[in-house]
This record gives C-alpha cells, sequence and structure tokens, in this order.
C-alpha cells in the first residue's frame, strides 16, 4: 500500500533515499492487523449475548449466528460502500468484512433480527454500510492494543459505542459494548462467540 503524502523522494550525496512519515507506518500497521483479524474471524460463529440496560440493570439473553466472510481490495462490496461513503477513490478501502447474522432470544426463542453489514478499512477508519441503531452507513475509528483484539470508537446521533472485540485461540471470540449517551451509559452488551 502506498501513501503519496508521505513519501518523499529525493537524491543525496549521489544516493536515492525514501522517506516514510512514521504515522502513515502506523496506519499501515493497523491495517495490516485488521486484515489478519478479519481473516481469522472467518466462519460461521454461535455468538452468546447479554445486555445490560443501565442504570436498572434488566438483561436481556439472546443467541445469534453470526458468518463472517474476508473482502479483498477492490472486491464489488468495498467499492459499492466507499461509494456510499463518498470516497473519491473507490478502490481505497484495503480489506474487510462483510457479516451476515440471525438473532433469537434465548428465553422465548422468538426470532430478533437478521440482516448484513459490511465493513472496509482505510487508515484508522472503519466505514460501515450501517449503524448497531441506525440503517445509515456510519465510520468508527479503530486501533489494537494488541494483535488479537480489536476496539473500535463510534458516534453518531449523540450516541457513542465502544466495542472492543478479542480473538481467543482460533476456536473463540469475546466481545463487549458499551453505549453511552451524553456521557451516561446506558447499555453494556457481552459476547462470547464459539466457531462453529
Amino acid at each position: 500500500m502506498s501513501y503519496q503524502n508521505s513519501v518523499r523522494i529525493h537524491f543525496a550525496q549521489g544516493r536515492l533515499l525514501v522517506t516514510l512519515s512514521p504515522r502513515q507506518l502506523v496506519r499501515t500497521a493497523n491495517e495490516s492487523l485488521l486484515g489478519e483479524f478479519f481473516q481469522a474471524s472467518v466462519g460461521k460463529w454461535r455468538s452468546e449475548r447479554r445486555y445490560y440496560t443501565l442504570p436498572e440493570g434488566e438483561t436481556k439473553e439472546m443467541i445469534s449466528i453470526i458468518t463472517i466472510r474476508y473482502l479483498e481490495q477492490g472486491c464489488d462490496e468495498l467499492q459499492k460502500l466507499a461509494q456510499m461513503h463518498n470516497l473519491s477513490d473507490t478502490m481505497s478501502l484495503v480489506c474487510g468484512a462483510e457479516v451476515i447474522w440471525e438473532s433469537t432470544d434465548s428465553i422465548s426463542g422468538r426470532k430478533e433480527s437478521k440482516g448484513k453489514t459490511l465493513f472496509g478499512a482505510k487508515g484508522n477508519t472503519l466505514y460501515r454500510d450501517r449503524g448497531f441503531a441506525t440503517t445509515k452507513p456510519v465510520t468508527a475509528q479503530y486501533f489494537f492494543p494488541n494483535p488479537t483484539t480489536l476496539c473500535l470508537r463510534t458516534e453518531y446521533n449523540g450516541s457513542v459505542f465502544e466495542e472492543e472485540l478479542k480473538l481467543v485461540g482460533s476456536k473463540y471470540r469475546t466481545r463487549q459494548s458499551i453505549i453511552s449517551r451524553a456521557g451516561e451509559q446506558l447499555m453494556i452488551g457481552q459476547y462470547l462467540e464459539k466457531r462453529i
């Protein structure tokens, strides 16, 4: 991946020198880690979810079946996602994932929701075709405190969504979501996902 704004080429003492911006090198590393994270997540997962509504502490338990597919740079889905976000270069999303889910209330067995979400990465930004609580395209900032843990922060409609996804070996993932508004936490979601 090349970043035109971060590369300087010049001659000094008869030698060709190439200088890369350290900030852009970090971005490239994050994009690489995200690609590896998405690839390690490919497959079908059974997600056991528990949502705590705050401050009352009411809980809701759900089970979701999730299917994750890795998306290569330049694929149709990522080009469409770039168009949704009005990116000038539709090939600029370096990797992504398609996540399909179907959720059931674990107590009543009633179908709760089903759908599909697209994710695409450029720099430290994760582009999505929809958010947790909206069907409109949103963006999240992401970082890796370590190679197996992905942290996201998404803001829209006055709410903040903080998520942590952690790969635990090759067969498990854990997730935690915290939803806040005006500095007050409204909901915590905790998930254990097993590869099936």
